[in-house]
């Protein structure tokens, strides 16, 4: 896919803050969905993925991109030599089912030569946390874009220094946070940035139990057979095998994972809740605060009675812990109202916050497609780099006020904790085995 203007994002970016205010179509493309290059079989661009980790999450986002039109998928990446094969299958019956031109999918255990693949436009990143910088980094070099899933990074230094590999080689990065694509959280925050609950005082965030992670603590187990151990770990500090971090499957009788990749609980290797689910309802609560690409200026940590919480220069505070019925959502309270979102439910404290849309069928999921529109348009799509970046900042300086036990002040500038040596230690983390951004 051709880049003619490395630096698009500037110039045609239009931010998510302004449209919400605008009041503008709030489905990815539902504008253009008809009229679009897609809906012709004769004017359709072919755009070709490859796939980089190919584990549970993987599967989800390979059946949702083969279902759009003109999108190939050529091959796919992985260190666990039965996960490349069930790719390779399911991705084969997938192309068939679909009509698609290439069912032929190629695999790899070095995710670095599928980089080299002059055919691959684009690739899809669904690999643990701890991955993510270092192979959105290498995409960005290959000229790839990239759909990454969230959270952006495991450590802001890594976000830090993706953002600058994103804009530097003239990238197009979509988050996989796909809640702004949702008709319910996109009216929920249009309505709190339109100020039709007044002005906001707190906001309520739910990411659910236990928040944050703790040390590695699982057995040790035998590395099976065709699982590249000491690849899956890459920078990491050694740890020892156990399937919960990254669960079997079987291929005859086909069996799937039984759980999901359990590196999401361990500081070691992710951030607990606050990273998994606080990358979508920090995201949320952020947008509708106007916040995108700042954030707050001090984060107290819990302490057993009172809640982790955030404030924010003009005094909005934003507190995590379960409220009302407990389920993981954003809670919008302003002096004339309130607003409350999650994943199917949408409450106000007047029905005429209410949305009035229907969710539109566009027969794949608009998150998907608004990030393939944004590669054929050279576009920013609805999460772009830095606010991803920004979501991700939230939740890692949550955890790290949880660890040292303390309140922390934060710059959302300058991306630092103002003299504050033994916090800024924890943004990043020493690489081994040879690993550098």
């Amino acid at each position: 896919m051709k880049k003619d203007n490395p630096t698009f994002s500037r110039r045609k970016f239009l931010g998510t803050s302004l449209l919400s205010a605008a009041g503008l179509s709030f489905i990815p493309g539902l504008s253009s969905a008809k009229t679009n290059s897609f809906s012709g079989a004769e004017d359709i661009h072919q755009i070709r993925l490859g796939f980089i980790g190919v584990g549970r999450q993987a599967m989800g986002i390979l059946n949702g991109m083969m279902r759009i039109p003109g999108v190939e998928v050529l091959a796919c990446a992985d260190v666990y030599e039965i996960k490349r094969e069930r790719f390779q299958i399911r991705a084969k019956r997938l192309a068939e089912e679909w009509g698609k031109k290439n069912s032929n999918i190629d695999v790899y255990s070095d995710y670095k030569k599928l980089l080299t693949r002059a055919d691959i436009d684009a690739v899809v990143i669904a690999s643990p946390d701890h991955w993510h910088a270092l192979m959105a980094i290498d995409a960005c070099k290959a000229g790839k874009d990239i759909y990454l899933e969230k959270p952006l990074t495991l450590t802001i230094y890594e976000g830090q220094k993706l953002v600058e590999a994103v804009r530097s080689n003239g990238t197009v990065l979509a988050v996989g946070s796909q809640q702004r694509s949702d008709l319910n959280f996109q009216h929920a925050a249009r309505m709190v940035l339109k100020g039709k609950i007044g002005k906001v005082q707190k906001v309520l965030v739910h990411v659910g139990q236990p928040e944050h992670p703790r040390a590695y603590d699982l057995d040790k187990q035998e590395v099976p057979k065709g699982l590249d151990w000491q690849a899956w770990l890459g920078p990491l500090p050694y740890l020892h095998y156990n399937e919960q971090l990254n669960p079997g499957i079987s291929l005859v009788p086909e069996e799937n994972e039984k759980l999901w990749g359990a590196w999401r609980q361990f500081k070691e290797t992710g951030g607990g809740y606050m990273t998994d689910w606080g990358a979508h309802m920090f995201d949320i609560a952020q947008w509708g605060l106007g916040m995108d690409r700042s954030g707050p200026v001090k984060v107290v940590p819990g302490n057993g009675t009172n809640p982790l919480t955030f404030h924010y220069a003009n005094g909005v505070e934003m507190v995590v812990g379960p409220f009302d019925e407990g389920r993981q959502g954003v809670k919008f309270i302003g002096d004339k109202g309130w607003i409350k979102v999650s994943r199917g439910q949408f409450e106000a404290s007047d029905l005429a916050l209410n949305p009035t849309m229907e969710r539109p069928n566009l027969g794949y999921p608009p998150h998907y497609w608004d990030f393939i529109d944004s590669v054929i348009k050279r576009k920013d799509p609805i999460v772009p780099v830095e606010v991803g970046h920004s979501t991700c900042v939230i939740c890692t300086i949550g955890n790290i006020a949880h660890e040292l036990g303390r309140p922390l002040d934060w710059d959302p500038v300058k991306q630092t904790f103002p003299n504050d040596k033994q916090a800024l230690e924890l943004l990043h983390y020493n690489y081994e085995n040879g690993y550098s951004l």
